[in-house]
């Protein structure tokens, strides 16, 4: 079976903050051991090199985040990681000792009015980690994935960071020129501005998308919940689309299993074969 670019593996779906923008958890609050975590890890090693922490919840509030690291360090696997940075300073040692560790992507879009890290010291801790990262090999995202929102000042937070992050003029103007573009902007080696619109996550409560409609679930990209079920992609983050679980069925079995195939054949011919896929708004920037 031809390997995909990522496994998306939800270590846990509890989360520090409660940002506006985030559709919730309404499953069961889950860690997922070590235990857990290797057998994924063993399985999902036979469909792709990199597994992607990150569904809901906030990755680094686990406790045994440096031994699920040490296991996939182990098994071969590059990890990536998406957070809220606002962790990044108590679990900078750790982190920059993992040598599993390749990418930290960090949403600065958490950086909401009213919240309690709403505030310098989360920008300067941000960019304490990534300069510190980044000078150890490991990629950085900086993500703003609200543009055109009004309720958070891009402008103030990305010249804050320049000053901590002690970007020279030429940098900051490029950058800046191009705050309000879709796509990555290259701020030094290895660290990179990530912009985007927000999005609406896929809910069985939102209306029908246009069709036709093509995605990369199954095909460059699926994800595991903290309970081991198995869906199509990281926004399914209900598991309306439970293809099977993991802790019970191989994933080879799974991938292979009537549902998964429909929903593979469905975004060939643009016409998914799941409701929730249909409600899929973030579907339409592909």
């Amino acid at each position: 079976m031809k390997k995909i670019s990522r496994i998306y593996i939800e270590i846990t779906n509890v989360c520090n903050l409660s940002c506006s923008f985030c559709i919730g958890n309404v499953r069961e609050p889950r860690f997922m051991n070590t235990e857990e975590f290797s057998h994924i890890i063993h399985q999902a090693k036979e469909h792709t090199d990199h597994i992607y922490l990150h569904v809901l919840g906030e990755p680094l509030v686990h406790p045994q985040l440096e031994e699920l690291l040490t296991v996939a360090h182990g098994l071969g696997m590059n990890v990536n990681i998406t957070t809220n940075g606002t962790l990044l300073p108590k679990k900078q040692e750790m982190l920059l000792k993992a040598p599993a560790l390749r990418k930290v992507s960090v949403s600065l879009h958490s950086m909401e009015k009213g919240s309690a890290y709403c505030k310098e010291e989360y920008l300067r801790g941000v960019a304490a980690f990534v300069t510190a990262a980044t000078a150890k090999g490991i990629f950085c995202e900086l993500r703003m994935w609200n543009l055109g929102a009004t309720d958070i000042d891009n402008e103030a937070i990305f010249t804050t960071l320049c000053r901590f992050l002690g970007l020279d003029d030429a940098a900051q103007e490029e950058a800046r020129n191009k705050i309000c573009q879709r796509g990555n902007t290259t701020l030094a080696p290895r660290l990179f501005l990530g912009k985007a619109e927000r999005f609406t996550w896929p809910s069985m409560d939102e209306p029908p998308t246009d069709q036709p409609i093509f995605c990369h679930g199954l095909r460059s990209q699926m994800a595991v919940l903290s309970d081991g079920t198995v869906v199509p992609c990281c926004l399914d983050s209900r598991g309306d689309v439970a293809l099977g679980n993991i802790f019970e069925t191989p994933l080879t079995e799974i991938l292979s299993g009537d549902r998964a195939q429909a929903l593979y054949n469905g975004f060939s011919a643009r016409q998914p074969s799941e409701e929730l896929c249909r409600r899929c708004g973030y579907a339409t920037r592909f």
